[in-house]
């Protein structure tokens, strides 16, 4: 099988084709990327030099390019990963969130449409559904209530999708996974910034009472659970994907304390974020009755095994922690606690 991964530098993306190519997914990687902030081809090093990787550094939004790519390479399928995914970052600049979830999918759904591309798996989140009253939890028939841009987009883009496989019989499959964690993940999002944050006995940043409630999935568990919808999935359905560990965000931050050896008076309260979804909570049972697929890491070794790789890779992180990300980190955490 040949496979164009889009958004292949990323954290899940890069965990992805690694995956992909060592555990003989696909004889062939194809990862587009525009390597911006979040794309770190740092990440690939483990397969740089694989006889089945290549690597093209394209915007998903350039659609002439796109689809001289698909002709040029002829996927076998897509497994579409490439988003603005941080929440904070759609608050403070909505505009390139809109362009890249919501255009950058329809150039690569257009461009499988017209080169009648076999199979497309387009990845979303479980923020599509909003916040969630205890104790229900979201199936895939659960209505769309985005709260923020980010999951306004990728609701959208969802959509769109699922359209181009009741309009065009494009073979579209949807996945919907909750919290994302594991190494090489981008230090914005909550665990590995607590985690570089306590390494550096820098303050950790808590929104609010801390008490909105995640579902934790390990990286590894959720690229697994993307293979059995690219293999078993059916065209215009939806697969949720969830690590059947849901725990308040506090508790986490106090988990990666008592992990790096640190006091909670690191812990740091800062003022709630805009629109903040107070709990997200859905079942997988649709993709395990179809695919068998479960998630095997418990939250306490996957954190422990992140933690550990974060401090033997603290250069990684040093490296990442710059430019661009070191200017939104400084206005949007560190002034928030003077």
């Amino acid at each position: 099988m040949k496979l164009i991964v889009t958004g292949g530098a990323g954290f899940i993306g890069s965990s992805f084709v690694r995956m992909a190519l060592n555990e003989g997914w696909a004889e062939n990687v194809v990862n587009v990327d525009k390597l911006t902030y979040a794309g770190n081809l740092d990440n690939l090093h483990p397969i740089a030099d694989h006889p089945g990787y290549n690597f093209v550094q394209l915007d998903i939004c350039d659609g002439p390019a796109i689809d001289d790519l698909f002709r040029s390479e002829s996927p076998d399928a897509v497994v579409h990963f490439a988003a603005e995914s941080h929440v904070d970052r759609s608050i403070h600049s909505p505009a390139p969130v809109i362009l890249t979830n919501f255009n950058g999918s329809f150039a690569l759904l257009e461009a499988a449409r017209l080169n009648k591309v076999a199979r497309f798996v387009h990845v979303s989140t479980d923020e599509v559904y909003g916040s969630i009253e205890p104790p229900h939890e979201a199936d895939e028939t659960y209505p769309l209530r985005a709260s923020s841009p980010y999951s306004a987009s990728k609701a959208a883009s969802d959509l769109l999708a699922l359209s181009y496989s009741t309009t065009y019989k494009l073979n579209v499959s949807v996945t919907r996974a909750s919290n994302n964690y594991g190494p090489y993940q981008f230090p914005e999002k909550l665990i590995p910034l607590m985690i570089s944050n306590a390494f550096e006995d820098v303050s950790l940043p808590v929104y609010g009472d801390g008490q909105q409630v995640r579902d934790w999935l390990y990286v590894e568990d959720h690229c697994h659970a993307i293979h059995a919808v690219l293999e078993k999935g059916d065209g215009g359905e939806v697969y949720n994907i969830g690590g059947n560990c849901s725990l308040p965000n506090l508790e986490v931050v106090r988990r990666i304390l008592r992990a790096t050896g640190k006091g909670e008076s690191l812990i740091q309260r800062v003022a709630d974020r805009p629109g903040h979804d107070r709990r997200y909570a859905l079942t997988s049972k649709k993709l395990t009755t179809k695919t068998g697929w479960e998630p095997r890491m418990d939250f306490e070794t996957g954190l422990q095994k992140t933690v550990d790789w974060y401090r033997a890779n603290r250069d990684w992180v040093q490296r990442v922690k710059t430019g661009e990300y070191r200017q939104f980190y400084d206005l949007n955490y560190t002034s928030r606690q003077a």
